[in-house]
């Protein structure tokens, strides 16, 4: 079965999507089922995994509506309120609807870069555990020792690193590209995370290559192996630079040279491991 491991629905008029630019001709419209099925179905993708993208519960009972109503969104990735200790109600709550597989704090938008490692967050990380839930590790280059910390304390935890740490390809460089290779290598090889092959495409400049993205993604195959790496389109958010499409064939491209299990791996089987599809 063929898997896109994250990809977003939303409405904003909902209200809670503040970081979505108010006139953007593509991000700032309604996007639901109906817009990605002819693309799902056009790509041979079967199954989806529906991703927070507004820091709210309520958004989150939203997607699970969605996923009661959509056979093919076979899980969802929600939103708590680490800060809170009261939402661990809400967290045992989601837990047991079938379709609600982890949660993602948007530490990408936080300013502090060590957020993730203050007291009063750090219920959330054991009630992820206790609930056998999955966590998304949001975030930028910047966070990669941060992270690694994090995972180191909590070993139990089932993390997947969302879209490679986002490396800034379109501001590719040296130093850049070694100080994101080496933060990622010792993720992959000190502790059991997974890492999506999600959202390159964003990273990088609105006339990409698949030149560009290629030494990002064979670094990435190369540290965490097939079997912890599956592939997301990040869509809509992936046509800032490209359509579902143009994505998924740079994507088939990059990973020509796998064999056809490890391929599968990346573009389904890792994603229904690790979130239980």
């Amino acid at each position: 079965m063929q898997i896109d491991a994250h990809q977003h629905f939303w409405q904003p008029a909902r209200g809670d999507y503040g970081w979505m630019p108010k006139d953007d001709p593509i991000l700032s419209r309604p996007y639901g089922p109906a817009d990605l099925w002819p693309q799902l179905q056009a790509a041979g993708v079967e199954g989806t995994v529906l991703v927070q993208a507004a820091p709210t519960v309520h958004e989150t009972e939203y997607m699970l509506g969605i996923a009661d109503a959509t056979p093919w969104v076979r899980g969802v990735v929600g939103w708590v309120d680490f800060e809170n200790p009261d939402d661990a109600a809400h967290l045992a709550r989601l837990a047991r609807h079938p379709a609600f597989k982890g949660v993602r704090p948007m530490i990408q938008d936080i300013a502090d870069d060590a957020w993730m490692h203050r007291d009063n967050v750090q219920w959330a990380y054991s009630a992820i555990i206790d609930h056998d839930l999955t966590f998304d590790a949001l975030g930028f280059p910047r966070h990669l020792d941060h992270f690694l910390a994090l995972l180191k304390r909590y070993p139990a935890m089932r993390v997947v690193v969302d879209h490679g740490m986002k490396p800034q390809i379109r501001a590719h460089s040296a130093a850049n590209f070694r100080h994101w290779a080496e933060g990622m290598s010792r993720i992959a090889d000190q502790t059991e995370a997974f890492c999506k092959f999600s959202a390159l495409i964003t990273e990088a400049h609105a006339d990409w290559t698949v030149a560009d993205l290629a030494p990002y993604v064979t670094h990435i195959l190369a540290a965490f192996g097939p079997a912890r790496v599956m592939w997301g389109s990040d869509w809509p958010v992936c046509r800032l630079r490209g359509e579902y499409a143009d994505w998924r064939a740079a994507a088939l491209a990059l990973t020509g040279h796998l064999s056809a299990a490890d391929r599968a791996m990346v573009f389904g089987g890792t994603a229904r491991a690790f979130y239980r599809l």
